[in-house]
């Protein structure tokens, strides 16, 4: 994980902040963040989401292509 001092802050001619740059591991972890707060403001997708959290069984790929007919 990137650690705070890995956050490099843009300036404008001021001073004044106007960007970041963060590494991309941390982008992707915020990112992943976002898109989960997204589908748990839906009631539908948060209770798809928790169903799909408690499920314990697998299936093979082959059986996932076969089920969606590729």
């Amino acid at each position: 994980m990137s650690t705070p001092s890995s956050i490099q802050y843009i300036s404008d001619t001021d001073g004044n902040p106007v960007g970041v740059i963060v590494p991309i591991d941390l982008w992707h972890e915020i990112e992943s963040e976002r898109e989960t707060a997204y589908l748990l403001k839906s009631p539908v997708m948060k209770t798809r989401l928790l169903e799909a959290m408690q499920r314990h069984e697998n299936i093979s790929l082959e059986d996932a292509l076969a089920q969606l007919d590729l």
